[in-house]
């Protein structure tokens, strides 16, 4: 009758910085660190629990142990995948597979993913689709490198919420810092790297050019989201996207000043993120302090739980 409480995966990065410690306060490694994988348990890149019975596991070992926490899944792979990434400057321009192409071709899953903003810069912008109208056009900008003519960019602003289908051509830029929701993957294809160099090896770093043009939506069309805002007790609980629009996972970013009384209602369990504020996670009798940077796992065994304090939250479930 525990939450999962997990410390994250870091990942160095080309474009990281240093806003995973700023701001979160997490022992993050020296250099450019872009990603904290919150709640992961994917491959070797898991979360570790760090309390409980559990305490020193993997997520991934835990998932796959004790599936009636996790209401008994068909899948021995954790379904979804939640990270911070501080973009210190450009990441490359990217796009991912649908689970169809991934499964055949790369033996993993695909990647729908999507962006909460928690900072953006003044000015800030991101790649968010293309103007190609057909495969063999997209394909003719790429080679002629019409990288102006062919990426849309959107300006964002601290709040924004950005859905990302596998297919979508996309990246954030410099100066952005996000909590991203997505499939528990991470087949990438790299499509346009500013011509940087890999200080490591002393050469571009790879492009994936006819892979990203076989996967890539064409012609681009922007999701068609839902968001909804309830107000239940003394939360603001706004629903960023949930099935069929997305058909991997619920997501809900949730403000609360003072207290919240839930269940997992029709969730197997729910992933838990506190992005700002602090405040105490009540089951039956027992109390568990939470602040900014904060990751757990409500499993399926707690049925009510009680939410106090002034906190913003982001949470998100599997589609069953």
């Amino acid at each position: 009758m525990e939450p999962i409480f997990l410390t994250p995966y870091f990942r160095p990065k080309i474009w990281g910085g240093r806003k995973l410690k700023t701001i979160f306060n997490y022992n993050i490694p020296d250099g450019k660190v872009g990603e904290a994988w919150v709640i992961s348990g994917y491959k070797e890149d898991a979360s570790t629990v760090i309390n409980g019975q559990f305490k020193g596991q993997s997520l991934r070992q835990v998932y796959q142990e004790n599936p009636t926490l996790f209401g008994n899944p068909e899948s021995k792979e954790f379904p979804l995948l939640v990270k911070f990434l501080d973009a210190n400057d450009n990441l490359s321009v990217q796009v991912h597979p649908n689970d169809e192409y991934a499964r055949k071709v790369e033996n993993d899953s695909g990647k729908t993913e999507s962006w909460y903003v928690l900072q953006a810069d003044p000015g800030s912008y991101l790649i968010y689709g293309h103007t190609a109208k057909t495969r063999a056009e997209l394909a003719e900008m790429i080679e002629k490198g019409e990288w102006d003519k062919l990426l849309r960019k959107v300006p964002v602003k601290t709040g924004d919420f950005f859905y990302v289908p596998s297919g979508t051509i996309h990246a954030l830029t410099k100066g952005i810092l996000v909590i991203e929701t997505q499939q528990s993957s991470d087949v990438t294809y790299r499509l346009y790297d500013y011509d940087r160099v890999d200080q490591k090896t002393g050469k571009k770093r790879e492009l994936h050019t006819q892979k990203s043009i076989a996967v890539t939506q064409v012609p681009h069309v922007d999701p068609k989201l839902d968001i909804t805002i309830d107000h239940v007790q003394d939360a603001t609980i706004k629903t960023l996207v949930a099935p069929p629009v997305s058909p991997h996972f619920y997501l809900w970013q949730i403000d609360l000043a003072g207290k919240w009384h839930s269940g997992l209602n029709s969730h197997p369990y729910l992933l838990v993120t506190i992005i700002k504020g602090t405040g105490t996670l009540q089951i039956e009798n027992k109390s568990y302090d939470l602040s900014i940077g904060t990751n757990l796992i409500i499993p399926n065994n707690i049925k009510k739980f009680t939410f106090a304090g002034n906190m913003k939250l982001v949470i998100s479930a599997p589609n069953n």
